[in-house]
């Protein structure tokens, strides 16, 4: 089983001070997370002061020597997901000519980013969206290939995974597919965190060879840790999706640590960055 974790997102430390923002940071946690149990982490470039975004691509090479050096785990960047950026600006990061990261996200489709708040019936915004038209989901695949990185299909619904279905078959997306199915209670676009969200996600994945994941777009993983498990999925966790103020101040590592533990004890094997890379289909660095 492979576990990605979710290192920074757009998290502040109002709630969790654990969160790593500078490019030091994030290959520090990065190498307690793998000696943990991650092979893979996934991370924003982040101000080391204010926590504001950092899309530069020198930042993103920075973060990726240091990680590599660090730990060697595969390194998975953002390309500024929901932003409002054109693609020439999305793919601005790769073309740095500096390091690369080895895996990069296509969100598959447009969505609303108009976050609910269920205890007060109130939505954070009405106005955010979030838009991937076919030509841009194809230009991203095109961009990243170019850069010499494998594209992740971050899949939001059963659309999002019908249309990777359909880009496979045009040989406009490469295989083994790497993916990440997306629940959330947080996000409607996306199917509910449960375990019927999950299963009604699951029945449309393609056919075609691929290792996917599962995350919870802004809350906690950990209660359908043990069906993604149990459906040959990875699981990714972290502070970059929750602060799990229910468990005090947890670090990164302590989360994987969490998921380590109970795949472990379900009798499943970790994969560390070695291993992953092969499952994945990756280049060895």
């Amino acid at each position: 089983m492979i576990i990605t974790v979710r290192m920074n997102e757009g998290a502040m430390r109002g709630v969790n001070p654990n969160v790593p923002w500078s490019p030091e940071e994030i290959a520090e946690d990065a190498s307690r997370c793998v000696a943990a149990g991650a092979a893979v982490v996934h991370f924003h470039g982040r101000d080391p002061v204010s926590g504001a975004a950092d899309r530069s691509a020198a930042t993103l090479a920075t973060t990726v020597s240091l990680v590599a050096e660090a730990c060697g785990a595969i390194t998975y960047c953002n390309l500024g997901a929901g932003a409002g950026l054109d693609l020439p600006e999305r793919l601005a990061p790769l073309q740095g000519g500096g390091p690369m990261p080895e895996l990069a996200p296509v969100d598959l489709g447009s969505f609303n980013l108009d976050p609910f708040d269920s205890s007060t019936r109130t939505f954070g915004t009405e106005e955010g969206l979030y838009v991937n038209t076919v030509a841009i989901v194809r230009g991203m695949v095109e961009g990243i290939l170019a850069a010499g990185v494998t594209p992740v299909g971050v899949a939001w619904s059963i659309g999002s995974l019908r249309l990777l279905g359909a880009l496979v078959a045009q040989g406009a997306w490469p295989t083994p597919v790497v993916g990440e199915l997306v629940v959330s209670d947080f996000l409607l676009s996306t199917n509910p965190a449960t375990l019927q969200g999950l299963d009604a996600l699951r029945q449309f994945v393609p056919e075609v060879d691929g290792a996917w994941s599962l995350m919870n777009g802004g809350g906690s993983v950990l209660p359908l840790v043990e069906p993604a498990m149990g459906a040959a999925l990875g699981v990714s966790v972290g502070l970059g999706d929750h602060p799990h103020p229910d468990l005090g101040s947890p670090t990164n590592a302590d989360l994987v640590g969490l998921v380590a533990d109970r795949a472990t004890a379900l009798g499943h094997r970790l994969a560390g960055p070695a291993e992953a890379r092969e499952l994945l289909g990756l280049r060895t660095p």
